[in-house]
């Protein structure tokens, strides 16, 4: 991300609106739990069984919200599966709102 890139959504209202359930708050109903961390939020997912959907939503949303960074961690033995996005300072706001549409 460049300094002077802005913090919001590439995708237009009616577009983030038709594609939601592929996006972050699609996914957030497969999360066993979700959890706010310093730098943004951790969801859970009991296993692997979401992996493709997960990476799925990383791609897309990398390319229409710059600003956010992603981590999947995978734990050992069939464990769960642990996504944190987390974003700039000052875009808490604006992740929270994501979160909950």
């Amino acid at each position: 991300m460049t300094p002077d890139e802005p913090i919001m959504c590439s995708l237009e209202p009616g577009a983030l609106r038709s594609r939601r359930d592929a996006l972050l708050p699609g996914l957030i109903q497969h999360a066993d739990r979700v959890e706010e961390i310093d730098a943004g939020y951790r969801l859970r997912f009991a296993d692997a069984a979401h992996l493709l959907e997960v990476a799925a939503v990383i791609d897309t949303e990398r390319q229409c919200c710059r600003f956010l960074a992603f981590r999947l961690t995978i734990e050992a033995g069939g464990g769960a599966m642990l996504l944190e996005i987390t974003r700039p300072s000052g875009a808490r706001e604006f992740l929270a709102d994501l979160l909950r549409s």
